[in-house]
Parts: structure tokens; sequence; C-alpha cells
């Protein structure tokens, strides 16, 4: 184990106490007028010094860059507290989700055809280029259900392909029924042939432009389409079967993560801050302000968003939908699974 491994994670009234102050603190600090340059969110965190972890809670302010101080205005500089809480700055790069050509990096196993799709496989709507399938899931199955156990437990009548709006519901400039095809069209999917599901649901994004940043309550990047039960595979390529999903107020800085994507395959990273508030692009200008993220160290690429994010022993954390050279963005798998009423694993862990 990395000796500093335990200072990388907050105490639950630390956690608590530096919660209650980003509250209270992150709506006014990012106001256009307010906002220091480079900055692109603020999240919950440790502090670090001298690169390591000291294991005390603070706000991190989310920059694109680090610029030494002697070259900031003193409006640019970030305060060393806010609400009392200590402040730290991370380095995240512009953090973007879709809108161009996913790389053309590493082995490309994942951007074929197969049947059944796993986790992990190449994905998309017609109309974009490609994503990652996350998993398969269904309906949470209602509390009043045949179930002998009374908490919804049954069997399904409806199975979702799960990834990100942006890559099924094309940012959502797309309509209920339209086809999603395995592979993704830039990894040669064509209608009909490579159609695997049709777009069921998404939650709508809300851009600048035109509704300015401060309005906007974005929590997912997510949809779902429905497929037949032989198509799709539950398990994730390279991961397995998905264990159980963890509640948001249980992720923790700190934490190890894996995930399987199109473009960079099985990768691992870490959680540097959760309750994020964090501005994402997503081409031609278009910007979306989303909050209570979790942000990780860089373990993504364009053409992996979609990937269920889970923990090294499969409890699901987070959708993968945004990301940058040094940081990669995922929605709380809490919010995913509550918006969308779907179920990706039974078991809360």
């Amino acid at each position: 184990m990395y000796k500093d491994e335990t200072k990388m994670l907050l105490k639950a009234e630390e956690l608590a106490d530096v919660q209650k102050a980003h509250s209270n603190v992150v709506g006014e600090f990012l106001e256009p007028q307010r906002r220091p340059a480079n900055v692109v969110g603020m999240g919950v965190g440790v502090k670090w010094k001298s690169g390591r972890p000291t294991g005390e809670p603070a706000l991190v302010v989310l920059v694109t860059h680090k610029v030494p101080k002697d070259q900031l205005s003193e409006s640019d500089l970030v305060p060393l507290k806010l609400q009392d809480m200590q402040t730290d700055v991370l380095a995240i790069g512009y953090p973007f989700a879709g809108g161009s050509e996913p790389p053309e990096t590493g082995t490309r196993t994942l951007a074929g055809r197969v049947r059944p799709a796993k986790g992990g496989y190449s994905v998309g709507h017609y109309k974009i280029t490609a994503g990652t399938l996350g998993t398969c899931v269904y309906d949470i199955l209602p509390e009043d259900s045949n179930s002998p156990s009374g908490q919804g437990i049954g069997v399904p009548s409806k199975y979702y392909i799960l990834s990100n709006n942006h890559v099924l519901a094309n940012s959502n400039d797309a309509s209920i029924g339209d086809p999603i095809l395995q592979p993704g069209p830039y990894d040669g999917g064509v209608d009909p042939a490579d159609r695997i599901a049709a777009l069921s649901r998404f939650i709508p994004i809300t851009f600048y432009p035109p509704v300015p940043r401060e309005q906007h309550n974005n929590l997912v990047d997510a949809a779902i389409a429905e497929g037949q039960f032989h198509d799709l595979d539950r398990e994730i390529y390279w991961i397995g079967h998905v264990r159980g999903w963890r509640k948001k107020a249980d992720v923790n800085v700190g934490t190890l993560i894996k995930k399987t994507g199109r473009t960079t395959n099985f990768t691992t990273g870490r959680i540097t801050a959760v309750n994020a508030t964090v501005d994402v692009g997503y081409g031609d200008g278009k910007v979306a302000r989303f909050k209570d993220q979790i942000v990780t160290t860089g373990f993504s690429d364009g053409g992996d968003s979609g990937s269920l994010v889970t923990t090294l022993d499969n409890v699901a954390v987070g959708l993968l939908f945004a990301g940058s050279s040094s940081a990669t963005i995922l929605n709380q798998i809490e919010n995913v699974r509550s918006l969308l009423r779907v179920e990706v694993a039974e078991q809360i862990l």
C-alpha cells in the first residue's frame, strides 16, 4: 500500500464540515464577475503540500492550469481560506465531453461489432461518432411487485444499454426511438445492420448559451436505449459483473477506481475530489455546468464516454462523461440510477 494512502481519505465528520463550507461558498465563488482566471470549478478533497496528501479537508479549486502567483493579479489569486476552510488548487485541464472524433490510440479491441455486447464496447446514436456502452441495466422494479422480499426484485420486462446523453441522445438532439448502433458510426456501425437498441429516455442537459451557467442544475449526462435480452450482456469486458453500487455519501476521495472503455481499454485511476461543480465543454461554444460530480486522475480519452466506473472490487461509483489530458469527470451513480430509474446492481455496498 502507498504509505500516504490513509492521508488521501477524509473522515465522515471532516467530510461533513468541508461539504457544508462548499455549499455555502461555491455559487458566489463561481459567479462570472468574481471567478478567478482559469477556474473551471470547485470540489471537496484533501490538502496537498510538497506533493503529498496531508489528510486535512480542503475546498479544492479546479483550474485549467496553474500559474505562478507573481504572474496573477490580486483578483485572480485563490484565497487561502473560504468560509474558514482551507483551499487547495488542482489543475484538471479543460474538461470536454463529446463533439469530436475519438483518437486513433491503442489497440482497438473494443471498437468492433459483438453480440451479445458487453460493457466497454463501442456504441453510439446514429448521428454521432462513437462512445462506450457502460453496462446493461433494467427498470427499477416497483416495491409492490410480486417479490417474496417485497423489495422490487423480480423479472425485468425490458433491458437497456446505459451510456451518456451525448453518446445515445446526441446531446439532446435526438428523438425517442432513434437507432443506436454497435459499434458506433465512427467504428463502422451502419443502420440497420448494426442496430442494437432504440433510444428510450435521457436526462436533458442545460447548456450555455442560452442559459447562464449559474442557473444550471445538471447532475448527469446519461441516457438509456432498449435492446433485446440476447444482444446485451451485463458483464463488463476485462472487469466482470458489477457486485453493487455505492451511495454518493460513501464515495470518498482517495478511492482507487477502474473502467473499461472503447478507446483506452482497461485503465485505473484515483478519486481526487467529490461534490464538484465543474464547467464542461461540448463543442461549438456550448458549455454545461454540472454539480455533485466526481473528479479523478486522468484515466480516459475521447470515445471512453459512457464507461461505468467501479471500485477495484467491482462496486459501481460513477458514469464517465468528460475529461482532459489530466483529469476525468464522473456522474455519481446514485444520481444516474435515481434520475433514469434504472437498476445497475441490486446491492448497495
